[in-house]
C-alpha cells in the first residue's frame, strides 16, 4: 500500500492487517530492549506465572502497531507523535494479532490525524486499545 497524505484520508476510514507472533519475534524484542523477564523467555518460569506459559511483551504489540502505522497506514514517512495504551489480555506465541485502525479526526491545519488503535487476537479478544496522534507524510 502506498503512503497516504492527509488529503487522501477521511474521517471513519479504516485499515486492518494481521501478524502472527513468533518465538523469534519475542526473543529479538528482548534483545533489542533488554527486557529479559523470564515470563517472556523461559518456559519453566512462565509455567509458575498466572498465564501458565510464556507471554509476549506488551510493548511488542505496541511495536507491531508502530510498524503498521509507519509502513502501511498512513504509511512510509508517517511521524508518530503520541499513543495511549491499555493492555487488556496477554499475547502468546502463535497468536495471530489483527491490528485495526480508524481515522477519528483529521486536523488539517496541524497536518495531524487521530487514530483509534485496536488489536485483537484470533479469537476476536481485544488485547490492546488506545489512540494515536500521527503526522502523515507530506
Amino acid at each position: 500500500m502506498a503512503s497516504l497524505k492527509i488529503d487522501e484520508l477521511r474521517s471513519d476510514q479504516t485499515y486492518s492487517t494481521s501478524v502472527s507472533v513468533t518465538d523469534e519475534m519475542i526473543r529479538n524484542f528482548a534483545r533489542a530492549t533488554g527486557d529479559n523477564n523470564p515470563i517472556h523467555l523461559d518456559d519453566e518460569a512462565a509455567k509458575k506465572s498466572i498465564f501458565k506459559r510464556r507471554v509476549a511483551h506488551g510493548m511488542l504489540s505496541a511495536g507491531i502497531l508502530s510498524g503498521v502505522i509507519g509502513m502501511q497506514f498512513p504509511g512510509e514517512g508517517t511521524i508518530y507523535l503520541s499513543q495511549t495504551m491499555k493492555f487488556l489480555a496477554p499475547v502468546f506465541i502463535g497468536d495471530t494479532l489483527k491490528v485495526a485502525l480508524k481515522v477519528m479526526e483529521i486536523i488539517k491545519e496541524k497536518k495531524r490525524i487521530r487514530l483509534e488503535t485496536v488489536i485483537t487476537n484470533q479469537d476476536q479478544k481485544i488485547i490492546f486499545t488506545g489512540e494515536a496522534m500521527v503526522m502523515p507524510p507530506a
